[in-house]
């Protein structure tokens, strides 16, 4: 069983930005504050189980994921973490600029680039390294939980070198915004979210900032701890 806290390393915009506002009402829940919230009256009155078809990202909180959750290794701790943040976040460094569009993915609903971007892949995979001196190893009851029976040989590899099989040539940044849906149910939840997202009217995303995630529990849900801008290069 995962040790408590877990952190994570993830992209989140910045609190008052109306992509984080979208976000938040859609998961019912803040991770800036912790708390839950209202989904919107129009959506629940399309989809009086909404709260079920967001159960999965809501415990994780609106994000896109660099570096996945970790229990701190025993030399480390949350002090030392958050420095490593500041000093990674300080280094100048191209600012990823991508589209955003809606899309499913494996049966999922996100936020995701409408194109692979260069500098996005190598942020994601500077964090997968940076800071991975901070996670403590993986344990064999998480090691099965990502079921390596249904990966691929180098998906393996990785899960077992960075405690995480998506990382390098097979991340894909994405923002969640559903649970695993059927293809039938997911087709009607997808128009909706792209309509709402097609209303705040973003053409462009800079994965500006970067922002370490803390869940105390198995039971609480991720929270923002600290959330910090990257500097351009």
């Amino acid at each position: 069983m995962s040790e408590y806290p877990r952190y994570a390393i993830y992209f989140a915009p910045d609190a008052d930005r109306a992509l984080t506002r979208f976000g938040a009402e859609t998961l019912g829940y803040d991770a800036y504050s912790g708390h839950e919230i209202d989904h919107p009256k129009n959506v629940v009155a399309e989809f009086p189980d909404w709260t079920s078809i967001t159960a999965d990202p809501r415990k994780y909180g609106f994000h896109g994921t660099l570096k996945a959750p970790f229990p701190l290794a025993g030399n480390k701790s949350e002090r030392d973490l958050l420095a490593a943040i500041e000093e990674f976040a300080a280094k100048p460094r191209e600012i990823p600029i991508v589209a955003p569009v809606i899309r499913t993915i494996s049966g999922f609903i996100a936020i995701v680039p409408d194109e692979t971007d260069d500098d996005l892949q190598l942020l994601a995979e500077a964090c997968v390294r940076d800071f991975d001196s901070f996670r403590a190893p993986m344990s064999a009851e998480d090691r099965a939980r990502r079921k390596p029976d249904a990966l691929t040989p180098r998906q393996i590899e990785h899960l077992d070198a960075w405690g995480y099989p998506y990382v390098f040539e097979d991340f894909r940044f994405h923002m969640t915004l559903t649970s695993r849906l059927t293809e039938e149910r997911g087709a009607a939840v997808l128009t909706l979210l792209q309509h709402r997202f097609a209303e705040l009217d973003i053409d462009e995303l800079a994965i500006d900032s970067i922002a370490l995630f803390r869940q105390d529990s198995a039971t609480t849900p991720f929270r923002i701890i600290k959330h910090v801008a990257l500097t351009q290069d």
